[in-house]
């Protein structure tokens, strides 16, 4: 590859959006949902404070709140009229986002699947997760449920953040590089697509040890990937970190130079989901440029353009990688 696809439209990486367009024809977009569950990092099956850097909503800050709608369908409602006249497309995509999606008796989740996927404006379904909640029940359970729902989609999202041991352990991951591996061959040879989550900025890591996890995807080959910013969020055990000064948080400047190295090295068929992400406004400590996602977007793109960066330049073909 010595260019930019045509297919990724007018960005120099293959975005959410242009998959989207060229399955489905139009704009999709993400309808947030809390199904009621916990997580094994927070329950004491593993541990009891959840991840470093993880609100207390599980990474659900943007979903409806289960108190105020407690059934899928009122969900999907809910998130429908708040898009107003704001979306130009019909196709919505219901994503399973707060704590961990697959942890729960299968008789749940396939009530809260099943209630998704029924849903005549849901084209598929996103299934927020830890690669250590997906059993064999889980997986005959996805494997029944894309039988069933042949005409619509199912993806698996897994939060893998960093491949390096060291900086799993201090943000309380639990678990090990190697259940990640297995639970992605498990999805490959169920064919379910499935997004890996990368968190960028952990502190102590360098743009060395970020690219080691871009290669790690590479050998992976996940359908997407979100290469998410760290944010520092009020109430979580990273912010007591971060406030004594045990780490900074990235300047806009160092995030787009290793965004833009990491978008060089990953896999030019490796759909990017996500450049940067959102921090709730009222949660935020730090880094506050972030919360100009318009800004920081175009500063991307004129980075990646002054630097003549598109994603796959700096890929290479490789079987094994030595983090494996």
């Amino acid at each position: 590859m010595t260019e930019r696809n045509p297919l990724w439209l007018d960005k120099p990486y293959y975005s959410l959006n242009a998959y989207f367009k060229h399955t489905f024809g139009e704009k999709c977009y993400k309808i947030a949902l809390d199904g009621g569950f916990s997580c094994p990092n927070r329950d004491g099956t593993i541990g009891v404070g959840g991840c470093i850097f993880c609100s207390g909503s599980g990474s659900g800050d943007f979903s409806t709140p289960i108190h105020e709608h407690p059934s899928v369908s009122e969900q999907i409602h809910a998130g429908l009229s708040l898009m107003g006249d704001k979306k130009t497309g019909n196709k919505f995509v219901a994503y399973f986002q707060a704590f961990t999606n697959t942890y729960g008796p299968v008789s749940k989740l396939r009530r809260l699947y099943t209630e998704a996927l029924d849903a005549p404006d849901i084209i598929g379904i996103s299934i927020a997760t830890r690669p250590d909640c997906l059993g064999s029940d889980v997986l005959a359970l996805l494997k029944e449920l894309k039988q069933t729902y042949s005409h619509k989609f199912i993806w698996v999202e897994l939060g893998l953040q960093t491949i390096h041991a060291k900086t799993a352990r201090y943000i309380r991951r639990g678990y090990d590089l190697a259940v990640f591996t297995e639970a992605a061959n498990a999805l490959h040879a169920l064919d379910i697509p499935f997004i890996i989550h990368v968190i960028l900025g952990l502190p102590g890591e360098t743009c060395e040890m970020m690219l080691e996890t871009i290669d790690y995807i590479n050998v992976v080959r996940p359908f997407g990937v979100k290469l998410q910013l760290l944010h520092i969020l009020k109430g979580t055990d990273l912010a007591i970190d971060f406030e004594t000064g045990t780490f900074q948080a990235l300047t806009e400047d160092a995030y787009l130079e290793i965004l833009g190295a990491c978008i060089a090295k990953l896999r030019p068929d490796i759909v990017l989901h996500r450049v940067t992400g959102d921090g709730p406004k009222d949660l935020l400590i730090a880094p506050l440029w972030s919360t100009n996602k318009r800004g920081v977007l175009n500063h991307l793109h004129h980075y990646l353009k002054d630097n003549q960066i598109y994603q796959g330049r700096d890929f290479h073909e490789s079987g094994t990688i030595n983090t494996l």
